[in-house]
């Protein structure tokens, strides 16, 4: 049986509650990510930011230059904007579990604890990954056909 160990992504980005909006915008753009756990000095998990959450607080700043939206963005703590009640998964969780909660409740990441600790994440992206290698594989696997 898989579990979340299996596919999450252990390489984490993360930043603080006291990071700025323009922070979180450029560190998701420079490593094309969409969602960044938010945790304290201590590394506990406090929130989470999406690339939506993103969008959302920019809405006000629409009109401005990107100069002026991003000193505006810079102003902006991701305390204000930031998911604070998040729902995780720990490591051993099954993936076809997880998968149905991420579909049910339209989410697209769970952050991953082990004992408590932030050790990953699992996004909707890990198992789009996970459906195109089965696939390939169903394609390798099938009998060629002689004509």
């Amino acid at each position: 049986m898989f579990t979340v160990a299996d596919i999450m992504t252990t390489e984490l980005y993360t930043l603080t509650p006291e990071d700025s909006l323009q922070e979180a915008r450029e560190l998701m753009a420079r490593h094309h990510i969409r969602h960044l756990p938010i945790v304290t000095s201590e590394e506990e998990l406090v929130g989470l930011v999406t690339h939506r959450d993103i969008l959302a607080a920019a809405d006000s700043t629409v009109l401005a230059s990107p100069e002026a939206r991003g000193a505006v963005e810079n102003l902006i703590a991701l305390s204000t904007v930031m998911t604070e009640v998040v729902s995780t998964v720990d490591e051993g969780a099954h993936l076809r579990g997880v998968a149905l909660y991420l579909q049910k409740h339209k989410v697209g990441c769970l952050p991953v604890l082990r004992d408590g600790s932030l050790v990953g994440i699992i996004t909707d992206s890990d198992f789009v990954s996970v459906a195109i290698n089965l696939m390939e594989q169903m394609e390798d696997s099938e009998p060629f056909e002689y004509d």
